[in-house]
């Protein structure tokens, strides 16, 4: 268990049947248009029980989908068999399981993580997560901010803060949705906002 899944430990079963139960073209509707066009490598960072993993797979990707908890990768791996995906135990901000094979991405996604992450973690994270994208790739970001959830390590995000990192180390916002509601009805207080950012 890494310092971002803490809580999560204590929702296992829910965590798997609630994530498997949402809608990729539901829940990242808003970047949809931004996938990159096929063949394409798209890497799933914080994949959770795997469903926007596989649904990415079924559209004709190439996709690598990195998880730290192991109850959750195996839940992925057991309910989404067959399909074009690399199912990989790790983290940000390191990703080390990615270092050792040169991986690079044409898009990747970070849904429902980066709350997990303190200011300095957030930091390595986007050097990071430069090196393994290529040039002109996309990173799509959720950014969640209210109450802590199952996830128990939560901290306040914010549009302007994180394109202004990512600006820093050569990416650029080509799209920005702040302040929606979550899609479960019980968390009122919870509200999301949703970026692309592009490298060049």
């Amino acid at each position: 268990m890494t310092a971002g899944t803490q809580g999560y430990e204590r929702f296992t079963e829910l965590f798997i049947e609630s994530n498997q139960s949402l809608v990729f073209h539901d829940v990242c509707k808003d970047f949809i248009k931004f996938l990159p066009k096929k063949p394409a490598c798209i890497l799933d960072v914080g994949a959770g029980a795997g469903q926007n993993s596989a649904a990415i797979a079924k559209l004709g990707y190439q996709v690598t989908a990195v998880e730290p908890m192991s109850e959750f990768l195996e839940a992925a791996q057991n309910s989404y068999k067959g399909l074009n995906i690399n199912w990989l135990s790790g983290s940000l901000p390191e990703l080390s399981c990615l270092h050792s094979d040169n991986s690079s991405f044409d898009f990747i996604l970070i849904d429902a993580v980066w709350h997990h992450l303190n200011e300095s973690e957030r930091m390595i994270a986007a050097n990071n997560l430069s090196k393994i994208m290529n040039q002109e790739g996309r990173c799509a970001i959720s950014l969640r901010n209210g109450p802590a959830g199952m996830g128990s390590r939560v901290f306040p995000t914010s549009t302007g803060d994180t394109i202004k990192l990512f600006r820093n180390i050569g990416f650029k916002c080509i799209f920005k949705i702040d302040k929606q509601p979550s899609i479960y009805f019980h968390k009122k207080n919870v509200e999301w906002s949703r970026i692309v950012l592009q490298k060049y």
